[in-house]
């Protein structure tokens, strides 16, 4: 059984978009939900549904994660726990896989989705059911994902008064593909309750990998 090719961005693509949203969650206090950990890059939803890139060297990177509403694939402990048939998630996948699943699973993680860069294309197991994947809702997958996503976390920050970021703050803050200042920050934030210095802390750490 061969691999499928994904049309999703590259990591150097997400990155900037990642980095933004997460500056926001961090200067709100929320660091935890959308940040960056070393080589890994953590998104979830505070619901239980969560996608992680990890950065395994030479370019490539695993991005894995679930949705527990709607992933239909269960992969080792979770089809027996749910008493549903095997999804294969590695069938057919390069060995450089499989480190970042079995991480996953001993943290006890269920998991619905594994894609593999390997430096030029995403790929991931072939498989008919729904894995959940585009549910998760990571605000990075484009641009104008990462734009409402912003909208939405600042609409109540004391900064802003209830108004929605300007569109141009939220462009630079993707744009500085994580280099971000307390600027870029403010910018969207607005000055208020919320800790900037904190949210472009958060997007540095980004420049990591």
């Amino acid at each position: 059984m061969g691999l499928v090719t994904l049309d999703l961005p590259t990591p150097a693509q997400l990155r900037g978009r990642w980095a933004a949203f997460a500056a926001v969650c961090a200067a709100r206090g929320w660091g935890s939900m959308c940040c960056a950990r070393g080589s890994v890059w953590h998104f979830d939803d505070a619901g239980g549904n969560w996608v992680e890139l990890h950065h395994v060297g030479a370019g490539r990177a695993v991005m894995l994660g679930n949705d527990h509403e709607y992933s239909e694939t269960y992969y080792g402990p979770a089809a027996e726990y749910f008493g549903e048939d095997e999804t294969d998630l590695l069938a057919g996948a390069p060995d450089w896989w499989r480190p970042v699943v079995s991480q996953a699973m001993a943290a006890e993680e269920y998991v619905g989705f594994v894609y593999g860069f390997d430096g030029a294309r995403w790929q991931r197991a072939e498989y008919d059911a729904v894995d959940g994947f585009t549910n998760v809702g990571l605000p990075a997958l484009s641009a104008d994902q990462t734009h409402e996503s912003v909208v939405v976390f600042t609409r109540t920050a004391p900064g802003l008064g209830g108004a929605a970021p300007r569109t141009d703050a939220i462009d630079a803050l993707i744009a500085a593909d994580g280099d971000v200042t307390e600027e870029h920050v403010t910018a969207v934030i607005g000055k208020g309750g919320w800790d900037a210095a904190a949210g472009a802390a958060a997007a540095r750490e980004f420049l990591s990998v």
